[in-house]
């Protein structure tokens, strides 16, 4: 993974409860996951993977709208796409 992408995951990981993160070289741009968002926040990538295929990837301004539902992961043949739920910490009360 690129140094840009790890910076960019630990940004999404600080602000969301949710994300996607899709293993370009494993994809073979099926399209499968794209049909099965709900939140429609996966497109294609611009580039080819080694294995020549235009893998799937996750569009940046939507990816703030992720709900972790994983059906992108459930559709997915090739296993390339994981998804990462954030437990969320209630606060104590003061009173």
């Amino acid at each position: 993974m690129a140094k840009k992408e790890v910076e960019t995951l630990a940004v999404l990981q600080c602000l969301k409860s949710s994300y996607i993160v899709i293993d370009a070289e494993r994809c073979k741009g099926c399209h499968l996951c794209i049909s099965a968002c709900p939140r429609e926040i996966i497109g294609l990538a611009p580039h080819i993977n080694r294995m020549g295929y235009n893998p799937a990837a996750v569009i940046e301004e939507k990816a703030h709208e992720c709900t972790g539902c994983a059906a992108c992961a459930m559709m997915c043949p090739d296993t390339a796409i994981t998804v990462y739920r954030h437990s969320r910490v209630p606060s104590a009360v003061v009173a």
